[in-house]
């Protein structure tokens, strides 16, 4: 704070009133003693008196001077208004004795931010005199200054010379002011220097009241003037050339200064603005808000920064920005005087700023969009993808229609001429509460199939491949919508519908261009996904017409089988694979049970497999062993990968090269063929998982059968296995699909697997869906083949077994054993034609065979007859010539039974032939007639 002297005595008093009994008594003291006029002249000079007198009158004057202030003191003090709490200066405290009085209240003064002091010289030329001002001015107390000489004191030795002479002028009567440098005695100073300091000096010459020429000295420290003057250059400069707009508001809130840059803005000059208030400049919602600020930074004193205030200039309709921040101003003493108010048009910033926010928010959304979109090959839930992403990020509602055509698989979706085919609607959402999407014609619900009108914007959009904007109805929820047509490959797959209520930002340039695309991404995803789905039914269709039709019949087993493609997990698209089985009928009453499951996915295993499959029936219809059918299967799932086939393949194994293994093919099988008579089991297996037994009473188990080498490995035999069934006993063949995913591992599968086949008594067909309900079935990672066989054996009075020598006679044996078993079976009208063809193969026997003959009838769903013997020359079938007597047999057989056939046994070979069953509706072949057609 700065210091503000009244009057150079030791009592001082700062009001008005002691500074003019001050003045009086300065006027007084010239008058009386001479004191020079301004004008130069001066009074009539004072007699000579002795030192004694002039000391003891000058101590008297002193004296009689404090007295006198003392009064004029008390009389200002009472003259004033008791009610005014600056009266004093500060209110209603009291100063402290021996401290100066300092004004710090309103009004403020220049004396708050200078620095004055006041002190007395004698006529001897010694200050006798010093005020409390001084002390401060100088750092010297009045019991050291009183008596000092201030030339010797302050004055620097190579001045003191012109001081000296300075001084007698003044003590002579004459006034005079000027700069003076001077020098602060310091005792602590070592080298007796001081502190320099520079001093405007005002000496008014005084008389004593024994009429002794003085002198009272009025002293401004100049160094705070200059710097003074240097803040007020400096904050004209900065407020008069600032390119931000600057305001100097008082505490009632109004403008008292503003610079050239705000009133360029806002018109006028800067005198204009004077007076004028926030609600003169901004609306009222906001000036309210700026004015509460205000008063906040006022009361508290805390500074507000980057403060955004909105409105417009003067015969503008463009909504500007600024920034403004505030800090309370204070005077001199420390008292609040107002408000600084700087502020900056952020217009261009916050329209920088807002592009930027919605290219960051663009370019986020579209990485969304890459990373949501697209994650299932299912053209529905892709749909719903994109609604995911868009809502409510960018619109408030958003609907996607496909055409109905390309749902339905069709090539190439219909009327895309004119726009006005037929729709679907796959998806809908809304961030407004499920609202409905009005605005675009009648509310069509999901699932719903519609189309657009000709003329409009929707069937424009479809018809050009255009966004297409279509404002809100008038009263509806809807502000806006963008029609965007959904284009793949050139190729226009559906609509996509983007709305916005009202009271959201309206639709921009850029938002158009983030529609389309959002909705490109979105037809590309949907168009993989209708290719996919077309392929996958492909390939679905291929291999269902490569599975066994309806329900698989075999002789001596009750079947029951599933089949399960892998389909669309969520993480994961799955193709169709290369799972298969089949239940193959064999010559006497026997059946092949093949399930296996080709490595791979896709139209290329789902071929080998079907390759394989064929495969595999026509080996089982020759009647070779389970081991013989891998080891020619191995062969053949080699030769499925090179150009040349099998032979290829097996030239190109005998040479070292590397394989490609895109080209490789590998497959598991297992193979077991059931004979119904003997109830035994033979097994072959080729890498696959084993079968599963569960006997009546026991628990399910696992068949030891040895794995081998996969299909395609080739260079290892393959091993059997025989086991004999009992009656009732369960058997199970299955792809890994039903006990391995990613979720659960092989064993712990396997281990559920066993443990779901409990009850091996209930119907199959239930045991099948317990199977396939316990396990994770719905992983759909891989296709499921699960084939289940219940064993049912010939009754024994069904199979008709005998022995016969190698004797011509045993020909008529066998016909009287057939015909006395065909009797007791009830099948009589079968006799002759049984006897007929029994002759015929036991004649075969005899003639081109070799040890005993055996001789086997069996009766299932058809009639089977057997001819055992030693021999390893298979019979051939040939075209008998005209002029032949023989060669007719096995065309007899031929014509007469349903089907024939020879196949190589352990100990030699069988030959068989089939008769159907009487059953009303099946015309058996007459014998005769069957004779005389080969004549």
């Amino acid at each position: 704070m700065s210091e503000i002297p009244a009057k150079a005595m030791e009592s001082e008093d700062p009001s008005n009133s002691g500074r003019a009994r001050a003045a009086g008594d300065l006027s007084d003291a010239r008058a009386s003693h001479g004191t020079p006029a301004s004008d130069g002249t001066s009074a009539s000079p004072v007699p000579a008196r002795s030192a004694a007198a002039d000391a003891r009158d000058d101590r008297d004057a002193r004296d009689d001077r404090a007295a006198r202030d003392d009064r004029a003191a008390r009389d200002a003090r009472s003259a004033r208004d008791p009610r005014d709490p600056d009266a004093t200066g500060f209110g209603s405290e009291e100063p402290r004795p021996g401290e100066p009085l300092w004004q710090s209240k309103p009004p403020g003064s220049i004396y708050d931010y200078i620095k004055v002091a006041s002190f007395s010289i004698g006529p001897d030329g010694l200050v006798d005199q010093w005020s409390l001002r001084a002390e401060q001015v100088f750092g010297i107390p009045a019991e050291r200054a009183v008596g000092m000489d201030p030339i010797e004191a302050f004055i620097d030795p190579d001045l003191r010379a012109q001081g000296q002479r300075k001084m007698a002028e003044i003590l002579d009567g004459r006034e005079w002011t000027g700069v003076v440098p001077f020098r602060v005695p310091d005792d602590s100073d070592e080298g007796g220097r001081g502190k320099d300091g520079l001093a405007e000096v005002y000496v008014m010459p005084t008389r004593t009241e024994e009429g002794e020429k003085a002198a009272v000295c009025i002293v401004v420290d100049v160094r705070t003037l200059r710097r003074m003057e240097t803040d007020l250059a400096a904050s004209q400069a900065i407020f008069g050339q600032s390119p931000f707009g600057f305001l100097l508001i008082d505490t009632d809130l109004r403008v008292r200064r503003a610079n050239q840059r705000f009133a360029s803005l806002f018109g006028g000059t800067p005198d204009d603005h004077r007076g004028r208030g926030v609600h003169d400049y901004l609306a009222r919602p906001e000036a309210e808000r700026v004015a509460a600020t205000l008063r906040r930074v006022l009361e508290s004193g805390d500074s507000i920064t980057d403060m955004h205030v909105t409105g417009f200039l003067p015969g503008s309709d463009e909504r500007r920005h600024w920034s403004v921040n505030l800090y309370r101003v204070h005077s001199g003493s420390g008292r609040p005087i107002g408000i600084a108010w700087l502020g900056i048009d952020i217009t261009a910033r916050r329209a920088a700023a807002r592009e930027a926010a919605a290219a960051r928010r663009n370019l986020a959304l579209l990485n969304d969009a890459g990373a949501r979109i697209g994650n299932s090959l299912d053209l529905e839930t892709t749909a719903r993808e994109l609604l995911d992403v868009v809502v409510p990020g960018f619109c408030d509602l958003a609907t996607v229609d496909l055409y109905q055509g390309l749902l339905a698989g069709d090539e190439t979706p219909p009327g895309l001429a004119d726009g006005s085919a037929e729709l679907r609607r796959v998806a809908f959402s809304s961030a407004v509460s499920d609202a409905p999407f009005v605005g675009g014609g009648a509310e069509v619900a999901v699932g719903a199939v519609h189309h657009y009108p000709f003329n409009s914007p929707c069937a424009d959009a479809l018809r050009t491949a255009r966004v297409q904007h279509v404002p809100g109805e008038d009263g509806g929820l809807v502000q806006s919508t963008l029609a965007v047509p959904m284009v793949a490959h050139d190729t226009v797959v559906g609509l996509a519908q983007f709305a916005r209520t009202k009271g959201s930002e309206p639709f921009g340039d850029r938002d158009r261009e983030l529609a389309v695309e959002l909705a490109a991404r979105a037809a590309v995803c949907i168009d993989n996904a209708r290719l996919y789905r077309r392929e996958h039914e492909r390939a679905l269709i291929l291999q269902r017409s490569l599975l066994p039709p309806g329900d698989p019949v075999a002789a001596g087993l009750d079947i029951a089988c599933r089949y399960l493609p892998g389909n669309s997990s969520a993480d994961r698209h799955s193709e169709v694979g290369g799972d298969w089985f089949d239940v193959i009928e064999l010559p006497g009453h026997r059946t092949a049970l093949v399930v296996g499951d080709v490595m791979g996915r896709g139209l290329r295993a789902a071929v080998a497999m079907g390759e394989l499959r064929s495969a595999v029936r026509t080996l089982a219809l020759l009647d070779l062993e389970p081991a013989e059918v891998l080891s020619a299967l191995d062969e053949i799932a080699r030769g499925l990968g090179a150009p040349g086939g099998v032979q290829q393949a097996t030239r190109a194994a005998r040479r070292p090269r590397e394989a490609d293994l895109s080209e490789v093919y590998l497959a598991t099988c297992v193979y077991a063929v059931y004979d119904s008579v003997t109830r035994r089991c033979t097994f072959a297996n080729a890498g696959h998982l084993p079968p599963v037994l569960v006997e009546p009473g026991e628990d399910a188990l696992m068949l030891d059968v040895p794995p081998g080498m996969p299909l395609g490995v080739g260079g290892e035999p393959f091993e059997e296995v025989e086991v004999e069934l009992p009656e009732g006993a369960l058997l199970a063949l299955y792809t890994d699909g039903l006990v391995e995913s990613r979720d659960h591992p092989l064993e712990e599968g396997l281990q559920a697997f066993v443990g779901a086949l409990t009850d091996p008594t209930r119907p199959l067909e239930d045991v099948c869906d317990h199977v396939l309900n316990t396990l994770d079935t719905h992983h759909g990672e891989d296709d499921i083949a699960l084939l289940m066989a219940r064993v049912q054996g010939l009754p024994a009075d069904s199979v008709g077994d005998w022995t016969l020598p190698r004797e011509p006679r045993s020909v008529g044996r066998a016909r009287e054993f057939a015909r006395t078993r065909l009797r007791s079976w009830d099948l009589e009208a079968l006799a002759d034609t049984t006897e007929l063809l029994v002759s015929e193969l036991v004649t075969n026997a005899l003639r081109y065979g070799e040890g005993e003959i055996r001789l086997r009838l069996l009766l299932d769903r058809t009639l089977v007859c057997e001819v055992w013997d030693s021999g390893l020359v298979q019979p051939r079938r040939r075209r008998a010539r005209d002029t032949d007597e023989g060669g007719r047999g096995l065309q007899l057989v031929g014509l007469l039974s349903a089907a024939w056939g020879s196949r190589r046994t352990p100990r030699g070979k069988t030959v068989w032939f089939e008769l159907p069953l009487p059953d009303g509706e099946t015309t058996l072949t007459d014998p005769a007639e069957a004779l005389l057609s080969l004549f």
